[in-house]
C-alpha cells in the first residue's frame, strides 16, 4: 500500500471513505471505496478496495454536457431539479458500490462527493477577475440522507473564495502516492481537461490545467460517429494532421497564460472548434488534429514549467487511448510516459480516490488545497459536511 506523511495539524482520521466524481466529460460516475490507516511512523497507508464507474441516465447526461458547454438553463426550476437528479445518481452509485463490496453503510466514515461541474469561472463570468466562482451541482445533503453516510461536498468554492482557482485539487494526493526522491516526475490526468501535477525532487509541488485532453475528441467523435469516445484513437488514426487548422487552434490566448490556471468545457467546446474551421475539413482529419492539439499543449506545458521531468505518470480516461499517449511521448523525447498502474495506482480511479481523501481531510480539520497549485492565499479546510441521518 502506498504511504504518505500526515498533515501538520495532526494525524487524520482512519477508516473507510467513498470518493465520487463525474468529470468534465460526464462519461460516468467514478466511485471508489478507499481505506486510510495512520501508522505509528507518522505515515498513512491508502488502499483502493473497490472502484467502479456507473453510467449516467442518457437524457440527464446529454443535458449536463450541453449545460457544461455553455448553454443556459431554462429556469431556476430546471437547475434545482438537476441538483437533485445529480445527487440521486451519486447516492445510487454509492449504494451500488457498497453492495458490490459487501460493505455496510455504517462501516463508512464519510463520502467525498465532487458533484458535476456546470460552470468554472475562476476569472469571473466576464473574464475581468471580478466575482470569480465555480459551481458543482449535486446536493450533498440529499446524498447523506439517501445513504445514511456523512457527506462532504462543494470542495472547490472555499479555495476560490481564498483567491485560488479551486483546481486542481489532487496534487497533494499525487505527491503522496507517486513522488520519488530520485527523479523529477509529473502526474498527468487525462480527463476531459488535462492537468499536471509537478513533483520535483527539490522544490514545491505545483499543478495546473493545460487545456483539452478528451473533451474535444469525445464531442467531435460523438457528432460524427455516434460513439461517446474515440476508442483506442481509431477515428483519429483514419485522418491526417491539418497543419493550418492546428495553427489556428493553437492560436488561443488561454494556452499562453501562466499558472495558476484552470479551465473546463465551458471554454473548450465544439463551438470553439467550429469557429476555427474552414468548413471543408474531413471529420477524421479534424479528429487527428484535435488529438495533436491535446498532445502538443500538454508537452509544451511540461517543457515550459518542469523541463527536467524524466517520467510522466498518466491517469484518467485518456490513458486508454494509446495514440494520444504515443503523440504525447513523441513531443517529449527522453521522457518516459506510462500509466500510474505501473506504480500500483489504478489510473481509472485516482480522482475518485482523491475525493475520498479530501473528505478525510475535511473531517480531520486538515487543509485540502495546495496554495502553490491553486494560487489561494493559504491552506484551507475545504468542503461542507452534511452529517449522517
Amino acid at each position: 500500500m502506498p504511504a504518505f506523511a500526515a498533515g501538520p495539524s495532526g494525524p487524520p482520521v482512519d477508516g473507510l471513505f467513498v470518493g465520487l466524481i463525474s468529470g468534465t466529460s460526464a462519461d460516468g460516475i467514478d466511485a471508489a471505496l478507499v481505506r486510510f490507516e495512520h501508522r505509528p511512523d507518522g505515515r498513512d497507508a491508502v488502499e483502493l478496495l473497490l472502484g467502479r464507474t456507473y453510467a449516467w441516465d442518457d437524457a440527464l447526461r446529454t443535458r449536463l454536457v450541453t449545460l457544461g458547454q455553455g448553454s443556459d438553463a431554462q429556469s431556476l426550476d430546471e437547475l434545482g431539479t438537476l441538483d437533485v437528479q445529480i445527487a440521486e445518481a451519486f447516492a445510487d452509485a454509492t449504494q451500488r458500490l457498497l453492495a458490490e463490496a459487501g460493505m455496510p453503510a455504517g462501516e463508512v466514515r464519510a463520502i467525498g462527493s465532487h458533484g458535476q461541474t456546470v460552470r468554472h469561472r475562476p476569472e469571473g463570468a466576464r473574464f475581468d477577475g471580478r466575482h470569480p466562482f465555480t459551481w458543482q451541482m449535486g446536493d450533498g445533503g440529499l446524498i447523506a440522507e439517501r445513504t445514511g453516510i456523512a457527506t462532504a461536498s462543494d470542495f472547490r468554492r472555499r479555495d476560490v473564495a481564498a483567491g485560488g482557482h479551486g483546481a486542481p485539487l489532487l496534487p497533494a494526493l499525487h505527491a503522496a502516492l507517486l513522488s520519488d526522491a530520485s527523479e523529477d516526475r509529473a502526474v498527468l490526468n487525462l480527463g476531459g481537461i488535462a492537468n499536471f501535477t509537478l513533483l520535483p525532487v527539490d522544490g514545491p509541488v505545483r499543478g495546473f490545467d493545460t487545456g483539452p485532453a478528451n473533451c474535444l475528441l469525445d464531442a467531435w467523435c460523438l457528432r460524427h460517429t455516434g460513439a461517446a469516445y474515440d476508442a483506442a484513437g481509431t477515428f483519429a488514426a483514419q485522418g491526417e494532421l491539418d497543419a493550418e487548422l492546428l495553427a489556428r487552434l493553437l492560436d488561443e490566448p488561454w494556452f499562453m497564460l501562466p499558472p495558476p490556471k484552470s479551465t473546463g468545457r465551458e471554454h473548450f467546446h465544439l463551438k470553439w472548434v467550429e469557429r476555427r474551421l474552414d468548413g471543408d475539413e474531413s471529420p477524421a482529419d479534424v479528429q487527428a488534429t484535435l488529438l495533436e492539439l491535446s498532445a502538443i499543449t500538454i508537452a509544451d506545458a511540461l517543457r515550459a514549467h518542469q523541463p527536467t521531468t524524466r517520467r510522466v505518470l498518466a491517469c484518467g480516461g485518456g490513458v486508454h487511448n494509446p495514440r494520444l499517449l504515443e503523440r504525447i511521448g513523441a513531443h517529449l523525447p527522453g521522457v518516459t510516459v506510462e500509466s500510474t498502474a505501473r506504480h500500483g495506482v489504478d489510473p481509472d480511479f485516482v480522482e475518485a480516490m482523491g475525493f475520498a481523501w479530501l473528505a478525510r481531510q475535511t473531517l480531520s480539520g486538515l487543509p485540502g488545497n495546495l496554495p502553490s497549485v491553486t494560487g489561494a492565499r493559504g491552506p484551507r479546510v475545504l468542503g461542507v459536511v452534511h452529517p449522517a441521518a
